[in-house]
This record gives structure tokens, sequence and C-alpha cells, in this order.
């Protein structure tokens, strides 16, 4: 692991803090895994985008999954 040096406002340390505690962890543990969450969410982000595009870019067509539609098991 590495240290590292972060300013975060007062009110912030004090909420991760109180966060960290009820827990049952470290505030260093607690924003380790803030972090990775928020890293998470940006490649779901950035595959939705992408996803997005490509669709975009070349949009279904009438009838291109016409095929599939027998194949589908709807519930009652």
């Amino acid at each position: 692991m590495k240290t590292v040096q972060m300013t975060l406002d007062e009110t912030l340390v004090e909420e991760v803090d109180r966060a960290a505690e009820a827990m049952g962890t470290t505030r260093s543990a607690f924003t380790r895994e803030a972090l990775r969450a928020a890293l998470a969410r940006r490649r779901e982000l950035e595959k939705e985008l992408r996803h997005r595009a490509g669709y975009t870019a070349k949009p279904v067509t009438p009838g291109e999954f016409d095929a599939w539609e027998d194949e589908q098991v709807w519930p009652d």
C-alpha cells in the first residue's frame, strides 16, 4: 500500500469517521472501499456510454430481431 495525503473538508471527514465507526472499520478502509465503488460506477457508466454510442451509430433496423420473438417465453 501507499500512503497518500488528501485535503477534505472537516464535515466530510466527520461523516466518514462516523460511518467507518458504525461499520466497525477504519477511515482508510472506508475510503478505499468508497474509491473502489466510485471507480466501478465510472467503469459501468463508460460501458453504458459506449453501448449507447454503438446503437446511435448503428440503430436496430426493423425486423432485425423478429426471428427471436418466437423464442421468448413470457410467464403468465
